[in-house]
């Protein structure tokens, strides 16, 4: 049995796609009771719990897809309660912390496997989830000295199953730096953005495509990205003082109508682009 913790977004899109991969054992622990109602409605689980306890007891692997700051609390209040000899895996943006805990709380014969799915939605709840918001995307791969190397296939081989393109397995700190800057930097970006537009202007009328993709992120979940924030502050810090150099570059070439400075930084930026896969 595969039980999932929080029924979210992601949560949710866990559930989809594992019945949409053959997988019909799955349950969900979830504090909201009508959202457990409508998962089995949906015949996306086949139980679901507020406490959980039962579920853990019985679940061979255990997704957990709640907020970073519940992670460590959940472990600690349920930590005689998983199943001996199971994986735990989570869906957080960040790591390190977590790899400090784990140690700590959970029993030897119970591994938890870090895992990063790289997708998601700018939307909360259920209703928002989907089966395939997973195909094509990276998923991530932290692992520790403590987890057992059965598990961390069985938890890549999952990740593939459920549409992921790849598997990239990296250390919790090296996470951290680089999703610093492929992900909380975009979104502080977009944030920005968005919020320096001058008030009570109806940009809406005028934007096209690029404003448009640049400000998607920007409908954000604030509780959940301030959480993301603040825990890797340090990094994301380093990762926006690279880009104001950057801004920095711009704004000096447009002061001194350098255009020689701006066609090559554009030229590097389409390089760069162009490079990636």
């Amino acid at each position: 049995m595969i039980a999932i913790v929080g029924l979210g977004v992601i949560g949710g899109s866990y559930a989809m796609a594992l019945r949409r991969a053959g997988y019909d054992q799955v349950c969900a622990i979830d504090q909201d009771e009508q959202t457990l109602e409508k998962a089995l409605a949906m015949d996306l689980i086949c139980a679901g719990s507020t406490h959980g306890k039962q579920l853990l007891r019985q679940a061979d692997l255990t997704i957990l897809s709640i907020y970073p700051h519940s992670v460590a609390g959940f472990l600690r209040e349920h930590a005689s309660d998983f199943k001996p000899g199971s994986v735990i895996t989570d869906a957080t943006g960040v790591k390190s912390e977590l790899a400090r805990q784990i140690p700590d709380i959970l029993p030897p014969d119970v591994d938890f496997v870090m895992g990063h799915p790289m997708a998601g939605r700018e939307k909360k709840g259920l209703d928002f989830a989907s089966d395939r918001v997973f195909q094509g995307a990276n998923y991530i791969l932290t692992p520790t000295a403590r987890n057992r190397g059965e598990n961390l296939k069985k938890v890549e081989k999952l990740a593939l199953e459920l549409g992921f393109r790849r598997v990239e397995r990296i250390t919790p700190e090296q996470h951290d730096e680089i999703i610093a800057f492929t992900s909380q930097l975009p979104h502080a970006l977009a944030v920005a953005l968005i919020n320096s537009d001058k008030e009570g202007r109806d940009t809406s009328r005028f934007i096209g495509d690029s404003y448009r993709d640049l400000t998607r992120i920007a409908n954000i979940n604030a509780e959940l990205w301030s959480e993301l924030f603040l825990q890797n502050r340090a990094y994301l810090l380093e990762a926006i003082e690279g880009f104001e150099a950057q801004l920095d570059i711009l704004k000096e070439a447009l002061r001194g109508q350098d255009r020689e400075t701006l066609v090559e930084r554009f030229e590097e930026s389409s390089r760069r682009r162009s490079a990636m896969n």
